[in-house]
């Protein structure tokens, strides 16, 4: 062996290694998503309406928030609960907000953005897999496989929200027959998994999708005027009641890990 090659090998800086930077699929990781995503439809109406910044200005405001939160999520070398919550909160916000854009500020019809993201969507998987051979959410301790991460997870946003639009326009069904109606689907999807052994990641990735117009739903049902069918509390009080339910569950699983993977296996 030369000198340079036992320098090589001797003194070069180990790779990086990481933990996987998610959480376990547990009930809790569930709950809080289905919250995460009604605060992005609540706090959305909230920024746009209430404080008038519109639709344009709130984009911008949370966009740059959740790209700091991020720049914070690659950093860290493990799953951290706070962080990676925090950055679920903003980039349901942003998903919204990017279809609420085309849609009111562009006039692109929702069956245009519904397709838009469904093949936006597509094509992330399809560079995904052909780049890691995988779309398990088990192994994401690499930058490039957290980068493929996050943007599904903004696609999948964009995607349930001008869905669920569509049909909430479409079929006029209300809020509750809408959530009832989507939490069934999430349920049959459960089932297709449990019973006929449907693939694990198709059935995490549709029921991911479904949550978004579910919590969109639930959001509407609890803050719109009780004459527009809804309990009439408030964007406001509505956005809060979760924010602080998500703080408190958060909470908990930062202090007692119950959702932490196990170290991912190269």
């Amino acid at each position: 062996m030369t000198m340079n090659a036992q320098w090589d090998t001797t003194f070069a800086p180990a790779p990086r290694r990481m933990l996987n930077k998610v959480p376990e699929v547990t009930i809790y990781f569930w709950i809080i998503k289905i919250l995460a995503t009604t605060v992005g439809e609540t706090a959305a109406d909230f920024l746009n309406t209430n404080l008038h910044m519109g639709l344009t200005g709130t984009t911008v405001i949370v966009g740059v928030l959740l790209v700091i939160s991020l720049i914070f999520q690659f950093r860290t070398g493990k799953y951290v609960p706070g962080i990676y919550w925090l950055a679920v909160v903003l980039i349901s916000v942003v998903g919204t907000l990017i279809t609420d854009n085309l849609t009111d500020n562009l006039g692109v019809a929702l069956e245009t953005t519904t397709v838009i993201f469904a093949v936006a969507l597509a094509l992330t998987f399809a560079a995904w897999f052909a780049s890691e051979r995988t779309l398990s959410i088990h192994t994401i301790y690499t930058t490039r496989r957290e980068g493929f991460y996050w943007l599904a997870i903004l696609f999948t946003f964009a995607l349930g929200t001008a869905a669920g639009d569509l049909v909430a326009e479409k079929l006029n069904l209300g809020y509750w027959v809408s959530a009832v109606m989507f939490g069934t689907l999430i349920a049959i999807v459960a089932m297709a998994h449990l019973a006929v052994r449907l693939n694990a990641v198709l059935a995490f990735w549709i029921a991911y999708i479904l949550t978004r117009p579910l919590g969109a739903s639930l959001g509407d049902y609890l803050s719109q005027a009780r004459g527009d069918g809804g309990l009439g509390l408030g964007t406001i009080v509505t956005s809060a009641l979760f924010l602080v339910t998500i703080l408190g569950v958060v909470s908990y699983l930062s202090v007692t890990k119950r959702d932490a993977a196990a170290p991912a296996h190269r």
